[in-house]
């Protein structure tokens, strides 16, 4: 049998524990971690406004040892990325990645003719495993000078 690919999708803006914990979980999955960085348009749309642009979250998650690669997601069809290009056989989703149930997500996929085995991995209790955490400590912070 051939490697296994993961992919696992994110933001990935200000980088803490929880995504660290969260890429080695994913990467325990499989042979190979691909990570899809969601474009700056897309963070507008689902959250606000991204601090690090796109490419300059790609290339620190590069970076990271658990990832074996990273790619700035399209515009639009989300999925499409995952089935034309990855091609992966297990796909892991954050504890708070609330898009797609693990089930529903197989069934999108295997309806665009791909099989893959989606995951929900486990949260990390941590006191900045958060992006929002660690800005609202920031701001406790400096916000005082």
């Amino acid at each position: 049998m051939g490697r296994k690919r993961v992919v696992a999708t994110g933001v990935f803006d200000l980088l803490h524990p929880g995504h660290i914990h969260f890429l080695r979980a994913a990467r325990e999955l499989g042979d190979e971690l691909v990570v899809i960085i969601a474009n700056d348009a897309t963070v507008r749309r689902m959250k606000r406004e991204p601090v690090v642009p796109a490419a300059i979250r790609a290339e620190m998650v590069t970076a990271l040892k658990p990832v074996d690669h990273a790619v700035v997601g399209r515009e639009g069809d989300m999925l499409g990325i995952i089935v034309e290009e990855i091609k992966p056989h297990i796909i892991a989703l954050g504890h708070d990645q609330e898009l797609f149930e693990p089930k529903a997500l197989e069934a999108k996929l295997a309806e665009r003719g791909h099989i893959a085995k989606v995951v929900r991995l486990p949260k990390l209790e941590h006191g900045l495993a958060g992006t929002r955490k660690i800005v609202a400590r920031i701001l406790r912070i400096f916000g005082q000078e």
